[in-house]
C-alpha cells in the first residue's frame, strides 16, 4: 500500500505533465528558478466569488467555535516557565532582528537565519505548553516530538514537488545555490514545519475555551467501497489535473494528498487517521487548523523581510497582499493543518508501535 501510495501522489503530477505535452525535466530543476507557468490576471469575479465562499466558511466556524467553548475555569494552576524557554524567547528576538537585516558579518548564515528562528520558536511554544500545563512534546514525548522533524521534511517536500506543477509560490535569493546546498537548506527548514504546527496545537490545547469540537451535531456518514473508489478516482483525476490545469485546480494541491491517503487506506480495509480522530477526539479537528493558521500568520511574517524568501503568484485572486501572501491564500491553512494533523497522527502511530505498543491509546 505504501509503495501504490507513493506511486499515485508522484507519479501522476507527472503523467498529467507528460499529457500536457510539457518535458518533465523542467519540473526536476534544482535549485527551483525556472518559472513555466503563467498564470491568469487578476479578476474581480472570481476574487468575488471566492471571497463569499471564504466568509461564509469562517463565519461558519467561528459562529459554530466560540458559542460551543468551554469556559475557563476560575483558577488554572500554573507552573513555573522553563529556564530553557527564556533561552529560546532570547533566539527567537536575535534570529528574528538578523533575519530582517543584513549584517556583513552575518552573511554568510543570512540562509540560516529562519531555520533558526522556526526551531527557536518551536521550543518557546513548547515552553509555552509547560508553563500553561505542566507537560509538552519537548519533555514528555521526547521521542515522538524527535520523530516529527524527519517526517516534517519530507512532508513539506512532498508540498515542494506538487508545487512544481502549479508554481503558486517561488523563492528569491537561492540563485547562488547548487543543488546539494539547496537540498540541505531547504531540507532543514521544512523539518521545522510540523513541530512548529503541532506544538502550537499542544499550546492550545492547554486552553479549555478552545477545546471544542465545531462539528457537533454532524454525523459521520460512512462511505461505502464504490463511493470510496470513487474518491480515489476523482483523486487520482485531480493529481493529473494540476498539471495541465494548475490556474483552476490549484486548491486541490491542500486536499488531494489526504483524500489520496484516506481513500487507499478504506480500501485497504485499514484504519484511516481522519476517521480514528473524528470518533476520538474531534475537537482536534479545529485546532488543527486554527493552529496552522496562527503559525501561517508567523511563516509570513517572519518570510517577509527575510533572505532567501518566498513569494507568492496565484492566479486570479493575487491582490491585497498580507505580507507576500494575497489575503484569500490564508484559507489554505486551514486544510494544511488537517495535512499536519493526519500526519503527526501517523508518526505517533508508528513511533508507538515501534516502542512495543500493541495499541495507542490516545491521538496526537
Amino acid at each position: 500500500m505504501p509503495l501504490l501510495l507513493a506511486a499515485l501522489l508522484v507519479g501522476l503530477p507527472l503523467s498529467g505533465a507528460l499529457l500536457a505535452g510539457n518535458s518533465v525535466f523542467e519540473y526536476l530543476e534544482f535549485p527551483p528558478l525556472t518559472r513555466h507557468v503563467q498564470h491568469a490576471q487578476f479578476s474581480w469575479a472570481v476574487f468575488i466569488a471566492l471571497s463569499a465562499i471564504e466568509l461564509a466558511l469562517l463565519g461558519t466556524i467561528i459562529a459554530r467555535y466560540f458559542p460551543r467553548a468551554q469556559r475557563r475555569p476560575e483558577q488554572e494552576k500554573r507552573y513555573p516557565y522553563p529556564w530553557w524557554g527564556w533561552i529560546a524567547f532570547l533566539f527567537v528576538l536575535l534570529f528574528w532582528s538578523l533575519a530582517w537585516t543584513r549584517f556583513d558579518w552575518y552573511r554568510p548564515l543570512q540562509s540560516w537565519g529562519f531555520a533558526l528562528l522556526w526551531m527557536s520558536y518551536v521550543v518557546m511554544i513548547n515552553a509555552m505548553s509547560f508553563r500553561r500545563s505542566g507537560v509538552c512534546l519537548l519533555t514528555h514525548e521526547t521521542r515522538y516530538f524527535a520523530s516529527l522533524f524527519p517526517a516534517s521534511a519530507a512532508f513539506w517536500w512532498y508540498f515542494e514537488y506538487l508545487n512544481r506543477f502549479v508554481q503558486n509560490w517561488y523563492y528569491s535569493g537561492i540563485e547562488a545555490f547548487t543543488s546539494s546546498q539547496y537540498v540541505l537548506h531547504a531540507t532543514i527548514a521544512f523539518a521545522t514545519v510540523l513541530p512548529a504546527v503541532m506544538s502550537t496545537m499542544e499550546f492550545m490545547k492547554s486552553f479549555p475555551w478552545l477545546k471544542c469540537d465545531i462539528f457537533q451535531g454532524h454525523n459521520f456518514i460512512e462511505p461505502s467501497k464504490l463511493d470510496i473508489l470513487f474518491i480515489l478516482l476523482l483523486s487520482s483525476f485531480g493529481l493529473m489535473g494540476v498539471s495541465v490545469w494548475p490556474d483552476y485546480l490549484y486548491p486541490l494541491v491542500w486536499i488531494l494528498p489526504i483524500l489520496s491517503l484516506e481513500s487507499l487506506l478504506r480500501l485497504f480495509g485499514l484504519e484511516s487517521p481522519l476517521t480514528r480522530i473524528w470518533n476520538r477526539q474531534r475537537d482536534l479537528l479545529g485546532l488543527a487548523m486554527l493552529s496552522a493558521l496562527v503559525c501561517g500568520f508567523f511563516w509570513e511574517m517572519w518570510n517577509y523581510y527575510s533572505s532567501p524568501k518566498w513569494i507568492y503568484s496565484i492566479p486570479f485572486v493575487h491582490r491585497f497582499l498580507i505580507f507576500e501572501m494575497p489575503v484569500l491564500g490564508y484559507l489554505g491553512y486551514l486544510p494544511f493543518g488537517l495535512e499536519c494533523l493526519v500526519v503527526a497522527d501517523l508518526v505517533r502511530r508508528i513511533v508507538a508501535r515501534n516502542r512495543g505498543f500493541s495499541k495507542c491509546h490516545s491521538v496526537i
